[in-house]
């Protein structure tokens, strides 16, 4: 039995931001490291918590530390509806803020910090297919909703 499990205290909130990054129909998704707090060796868009007012803004913060892609490369689809996510395993209540990125420019050498192991472009249909952060196909859906890709 789960040394959490019984436990009935109301979950912590913790909101993260998720960027999507396309190009030529592809999506960048990262590889999580063993060094990270959770999710170990799942796979996730670009993310991190929410630590500045603005959620778009965390969004380019976090970018540039995970992969090292310029702004000026980049430019912003749309942002989707926060998305809650419950893990009672964790006590905590994600709520995810995802955004769709454009790469405007050709893929530039991609430079990966301590939080991710590997980087990988995939088709959007491969998203469900991946094994994932909870809910990694919803956020995406989220963003890339009316897109034709």
């Amino acid at each position: 039995m789960n040394a959490g499990a019984g436990r009935a205290g109301p979950l912590v909130r913790k909101d993260v931001v998720t960027a999507f990054i396309r190009y030529q129909g592809k999506v960048l998704l990262l590889r999580r490291s063993d060094r990270v707090g959770s999710y170990q060796g799942r796979w996730a868009a670009v993310s991190g918590y929410l630590e500045r007012e603005s959620a778009l803004d965390q969004a380019w913060v976090e970018i540039a530390e995970e992969t090292g892609i310029p702004a000026g490369s980049l430019r912003l689809i749309r942002e989707g509806e926060p998305l809650q996510v419950p893990a009672p395993e964790r006590e905590t209540l994600w709520v995810v803020h995802p955004f769709l990125f454009e790469l405007v420019s050709p893929v530039p050498e991609i430079h990966l910090d301590w939080e991710s192991a590997e980087a990988r472009w995939v088709y959007p249909e491969e998203i469900p297919l991946l094994e994932g952060v909870p809910q990694l196909a919803e956020a995406w859906q989220g963003c890339a909703a009316g897109e034709d890709g």
